[in-house]
């Protein structure tokens, strides 16, 4: 029986988790997970996506605020697991933690390292117009995603992709990569392989104004921008000092004549604003509900004229 420690927290995490806790090969002798966190209107706890999983497949949960504490590492020494699989956990791990598994401590990640190492590598790709991502599983090292690699799996990212769709895609990727990893590993027939740390790059976590857009740049960087922001942290842009939320837009085929960010057309196909170059074509944005709209139903609701300028 393969001992395994789970570590992980958002949605990402819960198809690895679910698909080693479907194998009867496998323990999961633990799920490590962060603790609840209001949320909502409310502020009441939450827990997170991993821990509502884990419960519903019976598994024993723990919540430590901080994973990397005597207790914590005596309690997973006590456990004597094979392997450490993290994914999206959200705590950097001591090099006490990462040493106690008998064969490794794996990570999945969002991307084809070393490219993109970080918090935000679904973002980053499709914001750079990247024809492809992909997820890799390795062997964790101190330094944050530069361990040996294992397994790579690529996916093409499609022109209307947002972060939520490859988000998905990546998620389900990386469930059928982990296992195919520890089975090859336990077969003797995988052999990690080191990075080129010449070729890394970093995504960084977003922060909320990280969503803002900014209209100078190609219309296909402004359009990647938006599917980037989707669902977190939002592109957004200001008109009359009214914030607006965009939510799917599509690169126009006309030139830009107007200044950067100027409403130049609205018609069936959406809401067209100059960008640096060429134009954009709002197709969803947020209303003054809140709610998500189509350009066409935003206008039936919203004074907008052409030549209004989004700042």
């Amino acid at each position: 029986m393969t001992r395994i420690v789970f570590m992980g927290t958002p949605d990402f995490a819960v198809p690895p988790l679910k698909a080693l806790a479907a194998r009867a090969d496998f323990e999961i002798c633990r799920v490590i997970t962060q603790p609840d966190r209001p949320k909502g209107r409310g502020r009441k706890p939450t827990p997170p996506p991993v821990k509502t999983a884990a419960l519903d497949l019976g598994l024993t949960v723990s919540q430590p605020e901080k994973l990397n504490t005597d207790a914590m590492v005596d309690e997973l020494i006590s456990l004597a697991p094979d392997y450490h699989v993290v994914a999206a956990y959200g705590q950097i791990l001591s090099q006490r933690i990462l040493d106690i598994p008998v064969k490794y401590p794996l990570n999945i990640h969002a991307s084809l390292l070393p490219r993109y190492r970080g918090a935000a590598p679904i973002q980053a790709a499709i914001r750079n117009r990247d024809e492809k991502s992909g997820v890799t599983t390795m062997v964790m090292a101190k330094e944050l995603d530069a361990g040996d690699i294992l397994l790579v799996k690529d996916t093409p990212i499609h022109p209307r992709d947002t972060a939520r769709d490859l988000h998905d895609r990546l998620a389900k990727i990386g469930a059928g990569l982990i296992v195919n990893t520890i089975d090859q590993l336990e077969a003797g027939r995988l052999t990690p392989t080191s990075q080129d740390p010449e070729n890394a790059t970093y995504a960084p976590m977003l922060k909320k104004e990280d969503g803002r857009i900014d209209w100078t740049l190609s219309h296909l960087d402004v359009v990647a921008h938006v599917h980037a922001m989707n669902p977190w942290p939002g592109a957004f842009t200001d008109l009359s000092g009214r914030r607006i939320k965009l939510f799917a837009a599509r690169a126009g085929k006309d030139e830009a004549t107007d200044p950067p960010g100027t409403v130049c057309a609205m018609d069936d196909a959406g809401i067209h604003v100059a960008a640096g170059r060429g134009t954009v074509i709002i197709e969803k944005l947020m209303g003054k509900s809140g709610k998500h709209l189509s350009a066409k139903e935003f206008l039936r609701g919203h004074s907008l004229a052409l030549s209004d300028r989004f700042e």
